[in-house]
Parts: structure tokens; C-alpha cells; sequence
């Protein structure tokens, strides 16, 4: 009885073993790159994580419509290296011996690929599908439009050269006001001059100028 339940599953492991391995038919390599992501905080890559990589490639699968009924025992592993590498294949559910078409496990993987990613803390560049191309997220599109952002940037420029203008053309006449008025305070103010080397009180040619010594000679001569 033992040796007839041991066979078939003898034959199971060979079978997978064809299945899984470098190069086979809708067999894909994966490289991780775990220390290099995460670098201190950097986890072990051990049979535990191994069971989560093929919950989330079952996962992808089964989100993929036309294979709903994809279990974890359906994702061989095989070849893992310590660097972290290693091949993996998706079985078909319904014969266990045949893997599902390379086209549908791409499909599902780029269709789940951010959900796997965040799986394990990782991105495209560390967690790379060797066949599988990455997938780029969609573009932001920023809430206020790229003719709006342009446009307010003009406006903003042109407000600052007319307020500069403004300012500098304040400050222009400013100084030019001040300029005028110091001309005329100095115009006002009693002008001197420097006579044999002392100053005296400019004449007034209009009124004329009586000097003090001939005004006393004319007071001691009196007319007769």
C-alpha cells in the first residue's frame, strides 16, 4: 500500500522537477536584491519568504480571470541561490502536470506586480522578473494645470518689473526733489564772500553801502 502511494508521488516530483528548471518552457528567473534595498534593515531569504513568493504569484493568478483556481502548490521554486535567485513555474490546476502558458503568468504578474513589490519592501530594480518587463506607474497629473503654473509664473514677473519700476521711479524723483531743495537753500542762505582775506556781507548795489568813516566826516562838516 505504502509503495503504491509513493509512486505516483515519485513520479509528481520528477515530473515537476522537469518542469521547473533553468530555461524551461514558461519558466521565469527572478533576482532579488534584498540588501541592497533595505541595506541594515535587510531580511533573511528563507523558506518562509520563499512561501510568500508563491502566495503572491498564486494570488496574481487568481486575480487573473482565467485562472481563479490557482493554488500555492501550484508555483514550483527551483535553483535558488544564496544571492537571492531562483527559476519558478505555475502548474495547470486541473492536471498538475502541465505549467500554465508564459503569456498568462506575465500577464498576471505585471497586472499584480506593485501588490508583490510591497509584498516583501522591495521595487522593480530589486525585485526584477528577468523575461518580465517592469511596469511604470501612470504619471501624476498635478492638480493645477501646466498652462495655469506658467501662466501665473509671467504674471508674478510682470508685476515685479512694474513694481520695480514704480519703486525705482519714486526714488528717482525723491532724490531728485531733495537735490532741488538743497540748490535753493543754498541760494538762500546770506551770501559771503571773502575780502583780503575776511569775510563781509555781500553789497547791495541797488541800495548802495554807507561806509561808517566817511558818514562821520560828513557829520563835522556842516554846511554854512
Amino acid at each position: 500500500m505504502l509503495r503504491a502511494l509513493l509512486f505516483p508521488l515519485s513520479v509528481v516530483a520528477i515530473a515537476h522537477a522537469e518542469l521547473c528548471k533553468p530555461d524551461a518552457q514558461n519558466a521565469f528567473k527572478v533576482r532579488i536584491s534584498i540588501k541592497t534595498a533595505l541595506g541594515d534593515n535587510a531580511y533573511a531569504w528563507d523558506a518562509n519568504e520563499e512561501y510568500l513568493f508563491k502566495a503572491m504569484v498564486a494570488f496574481a493568478m487568481r486575480r487573473y480571470s482565467s485562472r481563479s483556481t490557482t493554488q500555492i502548490s501550484n508555483v514550483l521554486l527551483c535553483n535558488v541561490t544564496d544571492r537571492v535567485s531562483f527559476w519558478f513555474v505555475v502548474t495547470d490546476s486541473s492536471k498538475n502536470v502541465t505549467t500554465v502558458p508564459g503569456s498568462e503568468v506575465e500577464a498576471a504578474i505585471r497586472m499584480n506586480r506593485n501588490r508583490i513589490n510591497n509584498a516583501f519592501l522591495l521595487s522593480d530594480k530589486t525585485l526584477q522578473f528577468l523575461k518580465i518587463t517592469s511596469t511604470l506607474s501612470p504619471p501624476v497629473e498635478p492638480s493645477t494645470p501646466a498652462w495655469l503654473i506658467v501662466f501665473g509664473v509671467v504674471l508674478c514677473l510682470v508685476v515685479a518689473g512694474i513694481v520695480f519700476l514704480i519703486v525705482s521711479g519714486i526714488q528717482k524723483h525723491k532724490k531728485k526733489n531733495k537735490e532741488s531743495t538743497e540748490r535753493e537753500n543754498l541760494e538762500e542762505k546770506v551770501e559771503v564772500t571773502l575780502e583780503n582775506g575776511m569775510p563781509c556781507e555781500a553789497l547791495d548795489l541797488k541800495a548802495g553801502h554807507i561806509n561808517g568813516v566817511f558818514a562821520a566826516d560828513d557829520e563835522r562838516f556842516t554846511s554854512l
